[in-house]
């Protein structure tokens, strides 16, 4: 992962960048707990909004994987429908551990 790139795409210094992204990771961690939360309870309106957040974040940071990927779980969400939505944040969860492991080194 190359997170000088990834800052420099947004016009920041890359240990700028790194300290959102420490930020991110803390939120998403938050977010993707709010979102099994809801899976589990069938409560499509606060998986949608756990959704939102995450789109929102990982896409203003670059993470377009996981931006995709709450997408289209906030979408199927607001159709009521939330099959697949646990694979989705299994992946979701995946990806988010990548960039902390890339953080880290």
């Amino acid at each position: 992962m190359n997170f000088k790139e990834l800052a420099e795409n947004l016009g920041l210094e890359e240990d700028e960048f790194q300290e959102i992204v420490e930020l991110f990771l803390e939120t998403s961690d938050a977010d993707l707990h709010k979102l099994r939360s809801a899976i589990d309870r069938e409560d499509t309106q606060q998986a949608i909004e756990a959704a939102h957040s995450i789109k929102g974040a990982s896409g203003n940071l670059g993470f377009m994987a996981i931006s995709e990927k709450a997408k289209n779980v906030e979408i199927k969400a607001r159709e009521k429908d939330l099959s697949g939505a646990n694979e989705a944040v299994e992946n979701i969860k995946k990806e988010v551990d990548r960039i902390a492991q890339a953080l880290k080194t």
